[in-house]
């Protein structure tokens, strides 16, 4: 698809930087959030380049495209966009879309609070915000089932051996690990190189 116009951004902050995009983009295929996100990825990904790349963009950057909802319970649909990827669930990329919503008046707010519906690509997001005089002071949602795919796993990680893990799906699918089988591990910040790594090997292998 070519963009032959701007699109409508809004900006929002809470602890990252997320943009989410309210207009300009053109209708895009599918029949759930899920269907069109996953055509996007397939078909046409310049969109979430654009926005997230430089100049236009920075790597901590989060980008949200607001679509219509096709579960008839939702207000609206959004699609998360990341750096390396299409998120099927991201929490704080709801709150921003909420808050963006609300603030612009795509979806009609009420004080003291707010409900509605968000499709996003793991499926129904009910939202609860707290409003004041015309803004979104608190919001919260309710995420998607989980269950757990795995338990005490063993799994074989390169250059760390075999790894218990727990997998378990949350919106997206995590991979959980008991930081105890790491007995030199501690949450101080001169460790928090090595907890990435044993992070990516884990999550890699997994």
């Amino acid at each position: 698809m070519a963009f032959k116009r701007m699109f409508d951004a809004v900006e929002v902050h809470e602890g990252a930087p997320l943009r989410v995009i309210t207009s300009g983009v053109p209708t895009i295929p599918g029949n759930s959030v899920y269907e069109m996100a996953r055509w996007m990825e397939k078909n046409d990904d310049q969109l979430r380049k654009l926005m997230l790349r430089e100049p236009r963009g920075v790597p901590a950057l989060c980008a949200n495209l607001i679509v219509p909802a096709k579960d008839p319970r939702a207000d609206a649909g959004f699609i998360i966009m990341e750096q390396v990827e299409y998120p099927m669930m991201s929490g704080g990329n709801v709150l921003a879309v909420a808050a963006a919503l609300l603030e612009t008046g795509m979806v009609r707010m009420q004080e003291p609070v707010t409900s509605f519906n968000l499709e996003a690509p793991a499926g129904l997001i009910p939202i609860t915000a707290e409003c004041k005089d015309g803004k979104a002071t608190q919001v919260t949602f309710q995420n998607v089932p989980s269950f757990p795919v795995y338990m005490d796993k063993v799994i074989e990680v390169p250059h760390l051996g075999p790894v218990t893990v727990d997998v378990a799906w949350g919106g997206m699918f995590y991979v959980i690990i008991d930081a105890t089988q790491f007995q030199h591990l501690e949450l101080i910040p001169e460790q928090g190189k090595e907890i990435i790594r044993i992070s990516a090997l884990v999550t890699k292998a997994a």
